[in-house]
């Protein structure tokens, strides 16, 4: 093509032939043809006038037009930028990049982080992530939406945020029909309906859904927490968890539920809220068809199934399903209880005891049985309740077959077989088969009696006791022998009658 044309072209060019090819040989020349004397570059810079009206425009030799800024110099840079086309492909997973695309990929394949905070230390794989992170240094929030004022760092954060605004949801799902506000959201999503989990871990090859959850799961290896608290210093593996710490110090509380008014720090806490009105459980197990409100619900119930215990104490070597259990657990080594109630002072390990424990309080019970009416203060309890209509017993013991509504339940009847006693007193050392009957022993060491008569004021080291006591006042009679089982008169500390 270039040999075709380039002896008709140059002949009315400011250039010659032979400095013509050694430039363009081997380049998808980009020009417009009106007649074969009107040659236009891509610029539209150089032109040659013959047939044309006008005078010829200086300079006319080809030294002068080599000096020129918009002759060949341009429309090479030109037709080296990025087509924007996938042209590359990863020979590890097949995907396909841009140029540029394909070399970021490949150092999230390596690890390599070649862009490195000055203030921090922290790496990076891109220099667009090292800016993001820098303005959390800097405070640097450019974003504002103009509804509420809120700020962001990013323009593609502020229009996500915009979207709780006007409820957009633009990326559907081509199984379930279910829409979501961002890309990358779907992406996530339609990995419950693949299997796909394409991060996996080197150590202990266990994978995951997302990069992120990665990343926080090779700090259970590291026992990393790069993230404080600057208030009261506890430490975070990551910074969505620090976020939602920090809003326990300010009480933010940014987003309410229209039909209760009820108000949650995170937009996903509302979401999940929202479900206890509309009932909603999209997530199903495959094996069992049990569903759930939130994912990681069913990620749970799926141990079950599976009996994958991942996270295990240092200290005793217990093992447990969920990462939060081993951190809870953790506390009846340690004592910790970091969690108080401002009402009573009382203090609890974990942050949900200590919701729960408020409800004692307020008297709330946010989930109503919609056969009988009857509320509860847990989801949990309601669930179970359920169960004595349905008189669905999904819990049974592999040795003797005995069926249970609740999973604590056959927990504890399972122990019956073992003999096991995991909760031992660290006064005495006499061990019990539940946390429980261990809080009521340890009564006897420190004289604590927490229950007491309103009509008297006498106080119990039991809560059985103390419903024997205001039996002297009321004058009701206790249960005969017959009206109780074994479990329950050994529940209650009651003789039989």
């Amino acid at each position: 093509l270039i040999t075709r044309y380039t002896t008709s072209i140059t002949s009315g060019f400011l250039i010659s032939r032979e400095e013509f090819l050694p430039q363009f040989y081997g380049l998808p020349l980009l020009w417009d043809f009106n007649h074969l004397s009107d040659f236009v570059v891509h610029t539209g810079e150089i032109r040659d006038y013959r047939g044309s009206s006008e005078e010829p425009q200086q300079p006319h030799d080809a030294e002068e037009a080599e000096k020129s800024p918009s002759t060949l110099e341009h429309l090479k840079k030109h037709l080296q930028r990025p087509t924007g086309k996938r042209t590359h492909c990863c020979s590890d997973c097949g995907k396909r990049f841009t140029s540029s695309g394909i070399k970021i990929h490949q150092r999230i394949k390596t690890g390599e982080k070649s862009y490195s905070c000055d203030q921090c230390g922290k790496r990076f794989c891109r220099s667009g992530q090292l800016t993001l992170h820098q303005r959390t240094h800097t405070g640097e929030k450019s974003y504002s939406c103009d509804q509420c004022g809120k700020s962001f760092t990013t323009s593609g954060s502020l229009t996500l945020h915009q979207r709780i605004h006007t409820g957009e949801k633009p990326y559907s799902c081509g199984q379930c029909g279910k829409s979501f506000a961002a890309s990358g959201s779907l992406t996530l999503h339609q990995r419950i309906h693949t299997g796909e989990k394409p991060y996996s871990c080197g150590q202990c090859g266990k994978s995951f859904t997302q990069s992120g959850g990665l990343i926080s799961h090779q700090r259970t290896h590291t026992g990393e927490k790069s993230y404080s608290c600057d208030k009261c210093g506890k430490s975070f593996t990551q910074s969505g968890s620090l976020i939602l710490h920090q809003r326990t110090h300010t009480e933010e509380k940014s987003y309410s539920c229209d039909q209760c008014g009820k108000s949650f720090t995170t937009s996903d806490s509302l979401a999940l809220h929202q479900r206890t009105h509309t009932g909603e459980k999209p997530y199903s197990c495959g094996q069992c068809g049990k569903s759930f409100a939130a994912s990681g619900s069913l990620t749970l119930h799926q141990r079950i199934h599976t009996g994958e215990k991942s996270y295990s104490c240092d200290e005793c070597g217990k093992s447990f399903t969920a990462s939060s259990n081993l951190t809870v657990h953790q506390r009846t080594h340690t004592g910790e209880k970091s969690y108080s109630c401002d009402q009573c002072g009382k203090s609890f390990a974990a942050s949900g005891s200590l919701a729960l424990h408020q409800r004692t309080h307020t008297g709330e019970k946010p989930y109503n049985c919609d056969q009988c009416g009857k509320s509860f203060t847990t989801s949990s309890q309601l669930t179970i309740h359920q169960r004595t209509h349905t008189g669905e017993k999904s819990y049974n013991c592999a040795q003797c077959g005995k069926s249970f509504t609740r999973p604590d339940s056959l927990k504890l009847h399972q122990r019956t077989h073992t003999g096991e006693k995991p909760y031992s007193c660290n006064q005495c050392g006499n061990s019990f088969s539940t946390s429980r009957v261990l809080t009521k022993h340890q009564r006897t060491h420190t004289g604590e009696k927490p229950y007491s008569c309103t009509q008297c004021g006498k106080s119990f080291s039991t809560s059985s006791y103390l419903a024997i006591h205001q039996r002297t006042h009321t004058g009701e009679k206790p249960p005969s022998c017959n009206q109780l089982t074994n479990k329950k008169r050994s529940v209650l500390h009651l003789p039989c009658w």
